[in-house]
C-alpha cells in the first residue's frame, strides 16, 4: 500500500459454522461478494470480525484465509488488537508473515494508561514493522479517546499511516480532520460511523469502514463515487437508504451490545443467502424467532428481498 488508503474498506464480519469453527464457503462469498461490488480494501478481525472472541489459532486461520480468498485484488487490513504492546506486536508479527498489506491497533486496554503510554504504545509498534499501522480509535470498548494532538503528531512523525475512528465523536473527527489538512494531510481519515458517512466525507475523511458494508457494499460503493464526483445529493440520499437500513440493528429485542450490532449483520447476510449460519461466539446468542423477522422485514422495505 504505497499510496494513501481511501475509499469504502468494509470491516469483514467473520461467519461460523453451527459448531463455531470458521465456515470458510461463506467467508468466501461474502469477500467476493464486496470485492465485485467495487470496496477499495478490506479489514479483517476488527470488532465485527470477532478479533476480541478469537484465539490466537483462529485469528491466524481468518487471515490466512482472508489474504488466500483476496487474492491481492484489494488490500488486505489486519486488527491486531490485544491488551497490551507485546501482545499486538506478536499479532503483528503473525499477520506480517501471512501476507497482509497493514494493520490496524487500538490503545493500550485493561491496563489503562495515559497519553505518554499511548504514545510509547504506538511507537513501538512502529518499531516492530514496517507495515502500514493504523491506528482504531474506539473508546467505548478500550476505555481510552485518542487525542488529535497525539494522532496528528505520530502521523507526522511516520509511526501512523492513519486513523480508523470509530468513536461516534463527529467534533472530535471534524477537529482530528482539520488538524491533519494543517499538518499536509499525513493521516488517512477513515470513519466508522455507518449512519454519519456523508457528514464524514464533507469534514474531510479519506474513506470509511461501515460495517454495514457487509450487507449492502454496492450503496457505500456508489456513495464514494458521488462524493469522488462531487455530488452532494447523491451522497446525501444514499446515506439516508443506508440510514434506515441501520435499522437492522434496532428492531430487535432481547439483545444488547455485539448480540444486537454484528447479530443483525450475521443474520441478514444468512437471510441474504450469504452465510449458511448466523452462529455467534460464545457466550453471545444469535437471534432468531422474531428477530429474524423484524430484520427481514427491515430488508425486504430496502429492497434487498
Amino acid at each position: 500500500m504505497s499510496a494513501k488508503l481511501r475509499g469504502v474498506i468494509p470491516p469483514v464480519v467473520t461467519p461460523l459454522t453451527e459448531d463455531r469453527r470458521l465456515d470458510v464457503a461463506s467467508f468466501e462469498r461474502s469477500i467476493n461478494r464486496m470485492i465485485e461490488a467495487g470496496v477499495d480494501g478490506l479489514f479483517f478481525l476488527g470488532s465485527s470480525g470477532e478479533v476480541v472472541f478469537s484465539t490466537d489459532a483462529r485469528r491466524e486461520e481468518i487471515l490466512t484465509e482472508a489474504v488466500r480468498i483476496t487474492a491481492g485484488r484489494v488490500p488486505v487490513l489486519a486488527g491486531v488488537i490485544d491488551t497490551q504492546t507485546s501482545r499486538v506486536i506478536e499479532h503483528i508479527a503473525m499477520a506480517e508473515r501471512l501476507g497482509v498489506d497493514g494493520v490496524v491497533a487500538t490503545a493500550p486496554f485493561y491496563a489503562l494508561g495515559g497519553p505518554a503510554e499511548i504514545e510509547r504504545h504506538f511507537r513501538a509498534l512502529r518499531e516492530a514493522t514496517q507495515l502500514p499501522i493504523y491506528a482504531y480509535d474506539i473508546p467505548v470498548c478500550v476505555h481510552t479517546k485518542l487525542p488529535v494532538s497525539l494522532l496528528v503528531r505520530l502521523g507526522q512523525d511516520g509511526v501512523l499511516d492513519g486513523v480508523k475512528d470509530s468513536s461516534g465523536d463527529d467534533v472530535s473527527f471534524r477537529f482530528l480532520a482539520l488538524a491533519n489538512k494543517k499538518a499536509g494531510s499525513p493521516l488517512s481519515l477513515l470513519t466508522g460511523h455507518e449512519v454519519v458517512v456523508d457528514g464524514a466525507y464533507l469534514a474531510g475523511a479519506d474513506g470509511s469502514v461501515p460495517g454495514l458494508a457487509n450487507i449492502d457494499p454496492e450503496g457505500y460503493v456508489r456513495q464514494w463515487r458521488a462524493f469522488e464526483a462531487g455530488d452532494w445529493e447523491a451522497v446525501r440520499t444514499e446515506q439516508d437508504r443506508l440510514a434506515e437500513l441501520m435499522r437492522i440493528t434496532q428492531v430487535t429485542t432481547g439483545a444488547v451490545g455485539f448480540g444486537a450490532g454484528v447479530g443483525a449483520f450475521k443474520a441478514a447476510l444468512m437471510l441474504l443467502g450469504v452465510f449458511e449460519s448466523n452462529q455467534m461466539p460464545e457466550p453471545v446468542a444469535k437471534l432468531d424467532g422474531d428477530n429474524l423477522e423484524a430484520i427481514k422485514q427491515v430488508l425486504a422495505e430496502a429492497g434487498l428481498l
